[in-house]
């Protein structure tokens, strides 16, 4: 029966599945293969090499690390076993080809998904907590932001979704009180967002255009955005979160001062 070693430096589903797809060419032929994940040192291969000269077994390997492709290959010649290299001609013939050298970077697939799908939770997330749906979601955001409306909460969570932190935000409107949830978090994770009042201004009426309605709305009018405003600084200030004034800042700007606060946050925490 012949033997197939299948070693990786990952999960070796690879070299497996390109194992299984050779061996269905030979009818009536079984056979075994053994996969062996996460080598990533010499020591481990000795110990491979051992139990495959008694099998007289095929190693099949997907190795991304070319000093253990190297010496996977000297010391398996030296026991006269036959080796299949599946990424390595693929990996130089691209080398050759872009002029870039490889990163070298096992299991680099698996934490390409793991961004993906972090990536895509923080969206659902943003969307599920977005203007204080549930404040709940407070609790467990990587970052909260407050502030009255039109402030840019929507779009800033979004963004740094797109980065994979989730985002909750929550409105402050004189009228209602702010959830508990925000006084039993850190405020460290808290960022509090306001804009000029004469921006805010313009931003509202336009607003209230869209929808079809008179610029004299209340929700536009500068004083009641300045009485919004101060309610706001003062639920800032009783937090003792940060706050980022996002006046002529585009999105990614308010985000890049956002995840700088973030970061200066976690290292000192």
């Amino acid at each position: 029966m012949p033997v197939l070693y299948v070693i990786s430096d990952a999960l070796g589903e690879t070299a497996e599945f390109v194992g299984r797809a050779a061996a269905a060419q030979f009818i009536g032929i079984k056979t075994r293969i053994r996969r062996v994940p996460y080598v990533r040192d010499e020591a481990h291969l000795e110990e491979i090499l051992e139990e495959a000269v008694a099998e007289q077994a095929i190693l099949v390997y997907t190795l991304v690390l070319k000093g253990l492709r190297d010496y996977l290959e000297r010391r398996a010649a030296e026991r006269g076993l036959k080796t299949v290299d599946i990424l390595g001609p693929v990996i130089e013939a691209l080398s050759k080809q872009t002029g870039m050298e490889p990163t070298h970077t096992p299991n680099i697939i698996h934490r390409l998904d793991e961004q993906y799908f972090r990536k895509v939770e923080a969206i659902e997330f943003a969307v599920k907590y977005d203007d204080g749906k549930d404040p709940r979601g407070v609790l467990y955001a990587d970052v909260v932001l407050i502030g009255v409306s039109r402030t840019s909460k929507t779009p800033l969570s979004m963004y740094l979704a797109h980065k994979g932190l989730k985002a909750a935000n929550i409105p402050l409107v004189p009228e209602v009180i702010p959830p508990d949830e925000l006084y039993a978090i850190s405020p460290r994770k808290i960022i509090g967002l306001t804009l000029r009042p004469e921006l805010l201004n313009q931003i509202r009426t336009e607003r209230l255009k869209t929808l079809g309605l008179g610029a004299s709305a209340d929700y536009a009018n500068l004083e009641r955005i300045m009485q919004e405003l101060e309610y706001a600084r003062g639920i800032m200030k009783r937090i003792g979160c940060p706050v980022v004034d996002a006046t002529g800042k585009a999105v990614e700007e308010t985000a890049s001062i956002v995840l700088e606060i973030l970061f200066k946050g976690e290292r000192n925490g």
